[in-house]
C-alpha cells in the first residue's frame, strides 16, 4: 500500500528525486574531487594567499581574460551544489532562506575540505579566495536556479493525483484512494446490522 505525503502527493516521487539527487550528488563530488585535487605538472607554484579578496581584486585590476576567465571558474566549479545539496537532502519544500543558509553553509565546508586536501597536492597553492568564490557560486545557484528547480517538482507532484495516476487521465488504471488524504484513516464502512430471527 502506497502512504500519502500531507502535500497531497505520494511520497514515492520525493523519495525517487531525493535518490536521484544523492546519486547526482555523489557523482558530481566525485568529478569536482579528481578535477581539484590531481596533481598538475607546472614549473612554479604560486605563493600561498591568505588575505581575503586579494587575488579577487588583482585578477579583476589586470582585466585579462585569463584572469577572468579564472575567476568564473572558481565561482562555477561548485555552484551545481546550490541544486543538487538540497534535493539530496530532502529540503525541497522547506522555506527558501533556511535552505539556502543550510546549502551555502555545506558548499562552505565542501570547499574548505578540498582546499585542504589541495595543500599537500603538487601543483596546487592555498588560496582562501577560492573557497570565497566557490561558497558565492554556491550562493547563487542556490538563490537564482533552485527556486525554478523547486516550482517545476512542484507543478510536476501536482499534476500527479494522490494515489498515483495522473489527474488528466480518465483511464481505468487511475484507482481511488484506499486511505483518506487527510487523516489517514480508513474510508468509513457501513454498520452492521443483525438479521432477526
Amino acid at each position: 500500500m502506497q502512504r500519502h505525503g500531507r502535500g497531497g502527493g505520494t511520497a514515492a516521487p520525493v523519495s525517487r528525486i531525493r535518490v536521484a539527487g544523492l546519486v547526482l550528488l555523489i557523482a558530481y563530488l566525485i568529478v569536482v574531487g579528481w578535477l581539484a585535487l590531481r596533481p598538475l605538472p607546472v614549473p612554479w607554484v604560486a605563493p600561498a594567499n591568505l588575505q581575503p579578496l586579494a587575488t579577487i581584486r588583482s585578477d579583476l585590476a589586470e582585466g585579462s581574460l585569463e584572469a577572468l576567465r579564472g575567476l568564473a571558474r572558481d565561482l562555477a566549479l561548485l555552484a551545481p551544489l546550490g541544486v543538487l545539496l538540497p534535493l539530496a537532502s530532502g529540503r525541497a519544500e522547506r522555506p527558501l532562506a533556511v535552505t539556502c543558509a543550510r546549502t551555502v553553509s555545506a558548499g562552505a565546508l565542501i570547499s574548505s575540505a578540498i582546499l585542504l586536501l589541495q595543500s599537500g597536492v603538487p601543483g596546487h597553492s592555498v588560496d582562501v579566495d577560492s573557497v570565497l568564490l566557490n561558497t558565492a557560486g554556491v550562493a547563487l545557484a542556490c538563490l537564482l536556479v533552485f527556486p525554478l528547480v523547486r516550482a517545476w517538482l512542484r507543478r510536476r507532484s501536482d499534476d500527479m493525483a494522490p494515489w498515483g495516476g495522473s489527474v488528466h487521465g480518465t483511464g481505468a488504471s487511475d484507482a481511488l484512494p484506499l486511505r483518506d488524504e487527510a487523516g489517514g484513516s480508513a474510508p468509513p464502512r457501513a454498520a452492521r446490522v443483525g438479521i432477526a430471527p
